[in-house]
């Protein structure tokens, strides 16, 4: 397995939800790279006070060329684990050829993969947000604890919430919502193994679609694994329990992941 592990995160947060991941495999002699996303390396509370206004041009494209570029600055193909929209840039990272495994966690569906009817109600904020396509979004404390953390308790949410949550653009999900710039090729025989994990109480990106998921990338012949945790919400990288998520992950890329060479 190569020594290199990337953490992509989702959208709504900021690198800081990796730490304890990156602590946990840097623990194991990995080296973890956590690239931002455009325009959002700075800290939680200053994204909030004044999110860079090109945020709002920010596509899904752009997020993944982004994150193909930081992959080949590297001396290896590193293992990505993504979380939610993270997991989605994970998928068409492998696509393209890149990493030597992927690991995404409710992840955000790629075109072809339909969204349940409770994570397009999870959605709905922004989708009805009035030209949602050009502007900034933001996420209410109501919507991060009944879809986002929605198996901790209130104080949990609100500690949780006011140390990660950031704004987002509002264009990538009208364009994941309409299949615009989000497609793989489930059947590529070039993609890398991937594991999909999935949380069995998840309102964003729930059970049913990441199963779907499954079901589509395994058409490939690479390997395709899928594992889900119970009593988890969306939050799993971060909640009570984060460590068998993050010891499971590094564990099936120990044995799946392309060698080094």
């Amino acid at each position: 397995m190569p020594k290199t592990i990337m953490l992509i995160h989702g959208a709504w947060v900021t690198t800081d939800c990796w730490t304890s991941f990156r602590d946990f495999f840097e623990a194991k002699g990995h080296r973890v790279v956590v690239p931002s996303w455009p325009y959002l390396d700075r800290p939680a509370e200053e994204l909030r006070r004044s999110p860079d206004p090109r945020l709002a041009k920010m596509t899904i494209k752009g997020l993944v060329d982004h994150f193909a570029k930081q992959i080949l600055d590297l001396p290896e193909q590193p293992v990505l684990i993504g979380h939610s929209f993270g997991g989605l840039i994970v998928q068409m990272l492998l696509d393209r050829g890149l990493g030597a495994a992927g690991v995404a966690i409710d992840a955000g569906p790629p075109r072809g993969v339909l969204p349940s009817a409770t994570a397009i109600g999870a959605a709905l904020p922004v989708l009805l947000m009035w030209r949602g396509w050009s502007r900034i979004a933001s996420m209410s404390f109501k919507s991060f604890s009944t879809t986002f953390a929605n198996t901790l308790s209130q104080s949990e949410q609100r500690r949780a919430y006011d140390r990660h949550i950031v704004p987002a653009p509002g264009r990538i999900y009208f364009q994941a919502a309409l299949g615009v710039g989000n497609a793989v090729d489930f059947a590529s025989p070039n993609r890398p193994p991937l594991l999909l994990i999935a949380a069995s109480e998840d309102r964003t990106s729930t059970s049913s679609m990441v199963k779907a998921m499954y079901r589509k990338h395994s058409r490939a012949p690479s390997r395709t694994d899928i594992h889900e945790f119970p009593n988890r919400s969306h939050w799993l990288i971060a909640e009570p329990g984060w460590e068998e998520v993050a010891d499971k992950a590094l564990k099936w890329a120990e044995v799946n992941a392309k060698p080094v060479g």
